[in-house]
């Protein structure tokens, strides 16, 4: 099989950026009149809509590539995290969503102001700003390696930069100009791209190994299993409804990349449905990717290959298309790889921009005197552009860290989101459950639940503690330092 982009390959990739072109000016049409318009979409848009957005944003080039994997090397029990993640959304649909609304924030961490004050929503917003730069910028960095890979066949800086550029450019086409509703609907668009992508692959697999009885040979190989019976396994039953459970609170109701599209419905019960439904689509989603991992496992199962490009550790799934991908189908992969990618950088772009203008910015302009709504329309657009040269650097930061000194960096990035979470599950559940804490506890929760998490890393100190276990650990320390902090004044609690 040829190993370089074929004349159909580049039709299908020239074809999608066309799309991609028509349908973000068709979008971004919308005459924006506020602030709070461009980040909310004016509380006007609708379930599925929003449900499918929150589906799309919730996967990555990463995800794409690495659900394969998981179930390659292992089972199908990846599937627990997405059942905890029902779990999780029942929480979120119940407790959070109706504080967000009664409050009408604009960002999440607008409802710590009315517990602790003004200082720790900028605290808050701050911890987010920080985990989504490193851990967006080396989502930002492998999706773009991915796009290099199949594009050019080489991960040159060159080429890679490029790819970085092309994502970026395809995430502003949409978030620049339209705001979450341009990245709602985009966002619809992309998800049906990637996951048409993900159906075509599990199709040619499957009648590639027509002659294999699939089910019995996976069942023989112990492939099939949903759950780890093992109290240590990373993702047993204790796990899931612990650390995993945690994790999904804070992925889908305290981090305002994720959270930004629910505020956008027009109220809480239409968010709540939101929610439920696309943690209910990706379901099928995950295990349509988890059917091509055990898939790629019967194909792959009497060769000895090496999992490696230019002396880059890649994919299971990364290797099928960079080595046995027809013509026509390889380019559809990679458009359904770019839809992943853009799917969570535009989302990101204006998650941390509502949170930089909304929290951070706005208060203190409005401080010194009142300011119409076109300036802060326009701080919201520079703020967009802003972060994005923000993560193109941060990508291309982690492509030459990983270059020189291995993959240590690329591998705390991507899960610096969950070191933050502690601190932010921490503070959340101190708000809402109890009468405690004040901003300056705040601050230090924050960064203790932080350096909690840091601190039981292997490489710090060799410890060897399971993912879920350390944000248990991460939270309970976040929650026991808010609490040493003296009753502030605001009122939130239940």
């Amino acid at each position: 099989m040829s190993s370089s982009f074929a004349p159909l390959d580049w039709l299908v990739f020239g074809l999608y950026f066309a799309l991609l072109a028509l349908s973000s000016w068709w979008l971004s049409r919308h005459k924006i009149s506020s602030s709070r318009e461009y980040f909310l979409g004016g509380n006007q848009m609708g379930i599925f809509a929003v449900a499918l957005s929150v589906l799309a944003t919730s996967q990555s080039a990463a995800t794409f590539l690495g659900v394969p994997e998981y179930a390659y090397k292992n089972d199908f029990s990846f599937i627990g995290f997405y059942l905890s993640a029902l779990l999780a959304a029942l929480f979120i649909a119940y407790v959070l969503l109706p504080k967000f609304y009664e409050h009408k924030v604009v960002t999440v961490y607008e409802l710590l102001e009315s517990r602790y004050g003004e200082s720790a929503k900028k605290s808050a917003g701050v911890m987010f700003l920080l985990g989504r730069i490193l851990a967006s910028g080396a989502r930002l960095y492998i999706g773009a390696l991915a796009v290099s890979m199949i594009l050019f066949f080489d991960t040159s800086a060159s080429h890679v930069a490029l790819s970085i550029s092309l994502l970026l450019l395809g995430a502003l086409a949409y978030t620049y100009f339209g705001g979450v509703r341009s990245v709602i609907l985009s966002d619809v668009l992309q998800a049906f791209v990637y996951i048409g992508a993900g159906v075509l692959v599990l199709v040619y697999l499957y009648f590639s190994l027509n002659h294999l009885d699939i089910f019995t040979l996976l069942a023989e190989e112990n492939k099939l299993s949903l759950f780890q019976e093992s109290f240590e396994g990373n993702f047993s039953i204790a796990s899931l409804l612990t650390g995993w459970l945690l994790l999904n609170i804070a992925a889908f109701g305290l981090d305002q990349d994720m959270t930004q599209r629910l505020l956008s419905c027009k109220n809480n019960k239409a968010a709540a449905k939101s929610l439920l439904i696309s943690i209910a689509l990706s379901i099928p989603v995950v295990l349509l990717f988890l059917s091509i991992g055990a898939l790629l496992y019967l194909f792959y199962a009497h060769s000895s290959i090496e999992q490696n490009f230019e002396g880059q550790s890649i994919t299971i799934f990364m290797y099928y298309i960079l080595h046995e991908m027809p013509e026509g189908l390889r380019g559809l992969v990679t458009v359904g790889a770019i839809a992943a990618a853009l799917s969570s950088t535009n989302s990101v772009l204006g998650a941390m921009a509502s949170v930089a203008v909304e929290d951070l910015y706005k208060p203190y302009i409005q401080s010194k005197g009142d300011k119409e709504d076109s300036h802060f329309i326009k701080a919201s657009r520079f703020a967009v552009l802003g972060f994005a040269l923000i993560l193109g650097v941060m990508a291309l930061l982690s492509y030459y860290w990983q270059k020189h000194s291995g993959v240590g960096l690329v591998t705390f990035a991507l899960g610096v989101m969950a070191f933050a979470y502690t601190g932010l599950l921490g503070v959340f559940f101190a708000a809402l459950f109890s009468k405690r804490g004040n901003s300056t506890s705040v601050l230090f929760a924050l960064l203790g639940g932080f350096l909690t998490v840091l601190f039981l890393q292997p490489y710090i100190f060799g410890l060897t503690i399971g993912y879920a276990w350390q944000i248990v650990l991460g939270t309970l320390v976040a929650f026991g330092i808010v609490l040493l902090g003296n009753k502030a004044k605001g009122k939130l609690g239940m």
